[in-house]
């Protein structure tokens, strides 16, 4: 036994050189902006002295670089992302009313798959937009994460309207459980998988490239609007429940990596999220989370900087004083004619007799039903398993 485990050792050090076994230079902890890094006041000086430094179109697109550029770094992104099996799994495909959905897995890097499932319009003629549909923190039996009813009546109905859409997993959820979701590196990882999502769904001859939004709620929500500001393929974004002034995300796949800050720079998820101008965004806010300031702080702050591209009509912000922190049924109904109109989608198709969005005859599909490996559909051979691997892996790609 220990000549195999030496045997084992040396394999590994043969692959990965002590250098790139080694974890990267600690983060420095100064540098990570989490939780409710801001209190609200604080948040709201911040947008307030950020607001001086820009009064124009160049003004902005060089404050805007600057974010990006952190972004970017912080995340470790890799300036071109490796090449990888364009061949998907797809499998399980079920008609329903008005759209198909079936199971699918694609290469995101080499060995790591997004896992997800893939709504279809039926009865449409002609290329069709694509919505992107992270889900965000929920992880209780029956109400887990992309099998959530809320995401299937979500991704269902956008369908009906005439979208293809991708409910995909976050990392360590769902069928993505190639590591554990408070990987040191998931920021990276799931940015990098939603980029990915953009090059599936772009490879689907259906798809119209020029036609593609996203939306989620929570950690979905981070998802959303860090995709639109680095990814110029998203055209319109709806991030619910999370764009907050001083609160920053409260997992390490939010805020774990050094995004907002550092030496003499500063942001927050609001200019983040204000990346998006001039395409179309939605925010959608509630009273009882970290979004309960959005039409006073947040949005305001937002306008003003699409108001700098004359394009202030093209954000909007729905608020639900008297709701929490979900994805429910009446901010689906506000997201559901924004996306229409940005989108080029047919509300009609939705409507009961009374010219009502409805949700109807939607079949709620179990876990087991929309889960993409199992003993019929195994994980790749060449999948990567464990933190120490994902780390390894993702290391090796990075700026």
């Amino acid at each position: 036994m220990k000549i195999l485990f030496k045997c084992r050792v040396l394999l590994i050090l043969t692959l990965f050189p002590i250098s790139t076994l080694k974890a990267q230079a600690p983060v420095n902890q100064l540098q990570l902006c989490q939780g409710h890094y801001f209190t609200p006041e604080k948040g709201k000086a911040a947008l307030e002295h950020w607001a001086e430094s820009y009064s124009n179109v160049k003004e902005w697109e060089e404050r805007a670089d600057k974010i990006r550029k952190n972004i970017r770094e912080g995340a470790e992104l890799p300036k071109r992302l490796p090449k990888v099996s364009k061949k998907a799994l797809r499998h399980s495909k079920r008609e329903m009313d008005g759209y198909t959905v079936e199971n699918v897995a694609f290469e995101s890097l080499p060995g790591l798959f997004v896992t997800g499932n893939l709504y279809m319009p039926l009865g449409y003629k002609g290329r069709r937009p694509a919505i992107l549909s992270p889900h965000g923190h929920w992880k209780k039996p029956g109400d887990y994460g992309r099998f959530r009813e809320d995401v299937q009546r979500r991704c269902a109905t956008l369908a009906r309207m005439g979208a293809v859409v991708f409910a995909y997993d976050m990392l360590g959820y769902g069928d993505s459980d190639q590591c554990s979701h408070e990987h040191p590196k998931a920021l990276k990882v799931q940015l990098i998988n939603s980029m990915r999502v953009v090059d599936f769904l772009q490879s689907l001859s259906v798809v119209d490239d020029f036609r593609i939004g996203v939306t989620g709620a929570s950690g979905g929500g981070t998802q959303a609007f860090l995709l639109t500001a680095i990814d110029q393929r998203i055209r319109v974004s709806v991030p619910v429940v999370q764009v907050s002034a001083h609160f920053f995300g409260g997992c390490t796949c939010e805020s774990g990596m050094p995004i907002h800050k550092a030496p003499g720079f500063q942001t927050s998820n609001v200019e983040i999220a204000a990346l998006a101008a001039p395409r179309p965004m939605l925010l959608v806010s509630d009273g009882e989370d970290w979004t309960k300031n959005t039409p006073d702080v947040e949005f305001p702050y937002i306008q003003r900087v699409y108001n700098v591209f004359g394009e202030e009509d093209k954000v909007q912000n729905a608020h639900f004083n008297r709701e929490g922190h979900d994805y429910g049924e009446s901010k689906r109904m506000a997201v559901y004619p924004f996306l229409a109109k940005y989108l080029n989608l047919s509300l009609e198709r939705v409507q009961d007799k009374d010219e009502n969005i409805s949700e109807k005859n939607i079949k709620i599909l179990t876990r087991r039903d929309l889960s993409v490996f199992s003993a019929a559909y195994p994980r790749p051979e060449n999948a990567v398993m464990g933190d120490l691997a994902v780390t390894i892996l993702a290391n090796k790609y990075r700026r």
